[in-house]
């Protein structure tokens, strides 16, 4: 018998939540565009990509209050102070960007407002005649790993294991 009100209330229950209306999060028309806008562009369009030349005023290991994570140059240029975001291994590993203020470089990527503020996502920096990777050309971050793998020879044909 107690089986049988069991079910019975359980039946009941399922009945009354499936007759309910779905419910969604309200949010605001502002918010709406805002959401609809992210999901449209993408984070890193190649397209838009420019390349900058400036002076090293600043090397940040770690950002400062309001960046987005990762390190960072802050950049003198012709047309004022420029924050460029190295992502989270611009400056670290092997194949690492070695740079101190005072030094000329070239930095190619895209100008992104985030958390507010404006920052350049930087993709390749040139220094020193040398070309570093920063991200790919999605905008994604490469690890010390991955600039090491790509550094390496490919094997040689006929060449024994």
């Amino acid at each position: 018998m107690k089986r049988l009100c069991a079910s019975l209330y359980a039946l009941v229950l399922l009945s009354v939540l499936s007759s309910l209306p779905p419910t969604q999060a309200q949010s605001s028309p502002a918010e709406t565009r805002a959401i609809e806008t992210r999901t449209m562009e993408p984070y890193y369009d190649i397209a838009k990509e420019v390349t900058l030349t400036g002076t090293v005023s600043t090397v940040l290991t770690r950002p400062s209050a309001g960046m987005i994570a990762g390190s960072h140059l802050v950049l003198a240029t012709a047309s004022g102070e420029v924050d460029a975001s190295l992502g989270r291994w611009g400056l670290q590993g092997k194949g690492g960007l070695s740079v101190a203020a005072g030094e000329q470089v070239e930095v190619t990527g895209v100008h992104k407002t985030l958390k507010g503020r404006q920052v350049f996502v930087v993709r390749t920096v040139k220094a020193d005649g040398q070309v570093y990777t920063m991200r790919n050309q999605h905008g994604i971050p490469v690890s010390p790993q991955a600039r090491e793998r790509a550094s390496a020879k490919p094997a040689q044909k006929g060449d024994s294991l």
